[in-house]
């Protein structure tokens, strides 16, 4: 018997079902490698500064060369992909991020891990929104989009679970160098599935150097002060010179954006009460968030003397929570409108911080473990609805701005949580006195910020009121009032 010949498909049909599963593979393993790094290194710190002989100053500053970067390009990384086309600047950011990874794992010392670490964080910066915008191509049905859209998200939760694990597994058992080796092949692997992608179009979207020049000096003179002024004083002479010049590029930030006709950051967007919430909100949330991984992942490995594996192992129920969060958090949205579990997720996460302030070096380590565990579901409820809630607020012309306005104040929170927190535990002789002094600031900022969603939110429900609810009964008593009015009136 024979095989029937298998039926000719045209190229143009083969490009409309490969092309999307195509950019969703490649943005998958680029959304990985960002989410990846950040949460791997973490575990890796202590043996570096073994390495490298490096002091407290030295560790924060591998991690925030990297955030830093991504903070104050995210502002403009929006722009620059759609005005080069988002394939290409996907390309480029996983290029740059891929040989940064190798210098990175090949640097000689503390300084050139560092830079190595600039540019990493540089690339990450154009990856993230590039990497959205190739999915909102490829999938012009919403409904499929918003498939897209989740599973994107998933390779960002995988690699926040897995990275410290695989962090710690790769630094016990090889070297801290094997976390960025790691990214060699999977940046080949991005690179090669991009080549099949069909490149994306140009818009003549301006750009504003100037401002974005003045913010990555103004958030790098913040950080170096506050990190040099943890470990030398903030009396010295170099300290108080980075802050003013972060003062001075600060208000010259604001002097170009209020002039400028295409501002990276529309002054006019603050007089929204939900946009200043959702970013004080989302600043508040990340710099609790990474500044106690931060401290913590310190706190294991030099004050408990755990492991680099062990210390990712205590990580991991927190950071698969947080999944499982996210889903949560949509279907609470849904049914109870954003408000909520933006504010119930940081009540929960600001109790998280309170409980670890009893936590010393006698605390049993699986109770530590679970400790941590409302921290991930705190994070979890916030973040999504966060979203949300800012992008429902703001016209869809702007949605990318806003966004990116968002992310890049979360990116700046965690980086100066861990300039200050880390500034708190530099002494290692009072390392769990800073320590609880950290955890304390995270969980009052917290909870003001608690009271800010509960207040600064309008409280927008997912579904129609149910009959019980205020507004219905408000509707059945003015129905009563108007009949009884009618009735007199007949009378």
């Amino acid at each position: 018997m024979t095989t029937p010949a298998p039926a000719r498909v045209s190229h143009d049909a083969r490009q409309r079902t490969a092309a999307p599963k195509l950019v969703l593979a490649t943005t998958f393993m680029g959304i990985f490698l960002l989410n990846f790094n950040a949460m791997a290194m973490n575990v890796a710190l202590p043996g570096i500064g073994r390495a490298f002989g490096g002091s407290m100053a030295g560790l924060q500053w591998i991690v925030d060369a990297y955030t830093l970067m991504f903070a104050a390009l995210l502002l403009s990384a929006g722009a620059l992909s759609d005005r080069i086309g988002a394939s290409r600047a996907f390309g480029a950011g996983v290029a740059v991020f891929t040989a940064a990874s190798a210098a990175c794992g090949l640097a000689p010392g503390l300084g050139a891990l560092v830079a190595a670490r600039l540019f990493q964080g540089s690339a990450a910066a154009i990856m993230l929104p590039s990497s959205l915008a190739l999915v909102r191509q490829a999938f012009p049905d919403a409904a499929e989009r918003a498939r897209a859209i989740a599973l994107w998200t998933v390779g960002g939760a995988v690699a926040v679970a897995a990275g410290p694990v695989v962090g710690g597994v790769l630094s016990s058992i090889l070297s801290w160098r094997a976390i960025f080796v790691v990214n060699l092949p999977v940046g080949i692997a991005t690179l090669a599935v991009l080549t099949r992608v069909e490149r994306s179009p140009r818009r003549p979207t301006p750009l504003d150097p100037y401002a974005q020049l003045t913010a990555i000096v103004a958030l790098a003179m913040l950080t170096f002060a506050v990190i040099d002024g943890g470990e030398n004083g903030f009396g010295e002479p170099l300290v108080l010179g980075g802050l003013g010049l972060a003062a001075v590029a600060t208000a010259a930030f604001i002097m170009i954006e209020a002039r400028t006709a295409a501002p990276i950051v529309p002054l006019g967007l603050f007089r929204s009460r939900t946009v200043s919430v959702s970013v004080t909100i989302g600043f508040v949330v990340n710099a609790a968030f990474y500044g106690s991984v931060f401290v913590l992942s310190l706190f294991f490995q030099d004050v408990l003397n755990l492991s680099a594996m062990a210390t990712g192992l205590m990580f991991l129920p927190m950071l698969v929570v947080i999944a499982g969060a996210n889903l949560a958090s949509a279907k609470a949205a849904a049914r109870c409108g954003p408000r909520m579990p933006i504010a119930v997720g940081q009540a929960i996460f600001a109790l998280a911080m309170f409980g670890l302030l009893w936590m010393d070096e006698g605390t049993s380590r699986p109770v530590i473990a679970a400790m941590l565990i409302p921290i991930g579901l705190g994070l979890g409820l916030v973040v999504p609805s966060l979203t949300a809630v800012l992008l429902n607020d703001i016209a869809a012309d702007r949605a990318g701005m806003a966004a990116g306005i968002l992310n890049s104040f979360r990116q700046t929170g965690g980086a100066l949580a861990v300039a200050v927190f880390g500034a708190l535990v530099a002494d290692r002789r009072e390392f769990v006195v800073g320590l609880r002094v950290a955890l304390s600031i995270a969980a009052v900022l917290l909870v003001a910020t608690t009271i800010a969603a509960w207040g600064g939110f309008r409280p927008v429900s997912g579904r129609k009121p149910s009959p019980s609810s205020a507004t219905c009964r408000w509707r059945r008593r003015r129905r009563r009032r108007l009949r009884a009015c009618r009735r007199r009136g007949r009378g």
